[in-house]
């Protein structure tokens, strides 16, 4: 027991949209703590791991290929995500990735004992007050309906919705997934330093600036995010499960209890 907890010796580990950020940074470490690791990007790989597979997730047919070469796994990362104005950003935010998740369950390609983990955002905090339509797309039983209430659905291909979307499918996967003997969680991290963070800096980034310069802390890192990812897929997280852990460094919680004023988000969470 003990530290042993915390290894990933022994285990396969695929990771969905890890070219690069967070998945790339989690891929690493679980590399590092012994799992055997198969990434999945639309990107070239360009750091060591056991397997890397080209995979378009705007294309169920480039998702579905990829599903049929992978081998039993322990412990899945769905990393996968993009901004808004990105074409299909529903596509590749979360509808591929939930396909993924529930493919490789069906065909039990996901061990007993394993772990679903994803990478969701403070975006998805308000899944909550929007619960009624978030339950109503997930009822959507498969890609093609899923795209379809999508089109059919005035704002919801956007970054937010993804992101509750995300946090909703967590929750409600969080029971029928432990019977199969499989956990599932997301991370919601704060403004962190990727890639796709500087690309859209001005929103991204510049989110928080204030509470940050105030307590006198940096920018998250991906491998910041990625310690509690590996944490969440570890055993030592055996009784974690449907949980969206924020990763932020007090922000929200701050910004809730008025222990640092930020109007922005008791609005985004109907706080007055």
């Amino acid at each position: 027991m003990g530290i042993d907890l915390f290894s990933y010796a022994g285990k396969r580990v695929l990771v969905v949209g890890g070219a690069t950020g967070m998945g790339a940074a989690v891929a690493r470490l679980t590399s590092e703590l012994g799992a055997e690791v198969t990434v999945m990007d639309v990107a070239e790989v360009t750091y060591p791991v056991a397997r890397s597979l080209r995979v378009d997730l705007r294309e169920q047919g480039s998702v579905d290929a990829a599903i049929e070469t992978v081998d039993p796994l322990d412990v899945v990362f769905a990393c996968a995500g993009v901004a808004d104005g990105t074409p299909g950003i529903m596509l590749i935010n979360f509808i591929a990735q939930r396909h993924l998740i529930e493919s490789l369950t069906t065909r039990e390609q996901i061990r007993p004992g394993g772990a679903v983990v994803m990478i969701s955002s403070v975006a998805g905090l308000p899944f909550q007050r929007n619960l009624s339509q978030v339950l109503e797309f997930l009822a959507t039983p498969d890609w093609p309906s899923a795209a379809a209430w999508v089109e059919a659905h005035e704002g919801t291909d956007s970054y937010s919705f993804s992101k509750q979307a995300m946090n909703g499918y967590v929750a409600r996967q969080a029971f029928p997934l432990l019977g199969r003997g499989i956990r599932i969680n997301s991370v919601m991290p704060g403004p962190t330093d990727t890639p796709l963070a500087r690309a859209n800096a001005d929103i991204w980034l510049a989110f928080g600036k204030d509470y940050r310069d105030a307590a006198g802390v940096e920018t998250l890192l991906p491998d910041q995010i990625a310690s509690v990812m590996a944490f969440l897929g570890s055993s030592a997280a055996s009784g974690v499960n449907g949980v969206n852990l924020l990763v932020d460094q007090g922000q929200i919680a701050a910004g809730m209890t008025d222990a640092f004023e930020a109007p922005a988000i008791k609005a985004m969470l109907g706080l007055g």
